[in-house]
């Protein structure tokens, strides 16, 4: 079965429409499963990485929770060693803490990106992580 076939049989919650930005390497999707208001406070995305795509560097003023639903990926924290991350998995990361999220080059990803303490402020995003480090990863 090819990934693309993979992807599309997995998926619990839609793709959404493909992330156009500078933000990104590689093909990602975002569908907002719950969009930021000031009842909730709590904006929730379903995003897909197809394998080898990953975001920049960057932080929350508010911290973030990931719940993987599917596929593959790394997470990484600056000055630490990247993470495998997989079906299941949670990642807290705590407000401002740099890092970045993606897909492994052999497995696409999915996950919620749950935006906590919404309130503080969006993304601040940094540079890209570069084929170099990614690919140095192995």
């Amino acid at each position: 079965m090819d990934k693309s076939k993979k992807l599309s049989e997995s998926v619990i919650f839609p793709k959404g429409q493909k992330i156009i930005n500078e933000y990104f390497i590689g093909e990602t999707w975002l569908e907002m499963l719950v969009s930021n208001d000031s009842i909730f406070n709590c904006p929730i995305g379903n995003v897909t990485f197809e394998p080898g795509a990953r975001n920049n560097w960057h932080k929350h003023p508010g911290g973030q929770i990931l719940l993987v639903t599917g596929g593959k990926g790394y997470y990484q924290e600056e000055g630490k060693p990247v993470q495998v991350i997989k079906e299941g998995d949670v990642v807290k990361i705590h407000p401002n803490v740099k890092h970045w999220h993606g897909a492994t080059p052999d497995s696409w990803l999915a996950h919620i990106a749950i935006s906590t303490n919404a309130q503080k402020g969006d993304a601040e995003w940094l540079e890209p992580v570069t084929d170099e480090e990614y690919n140095n990863l192995q």
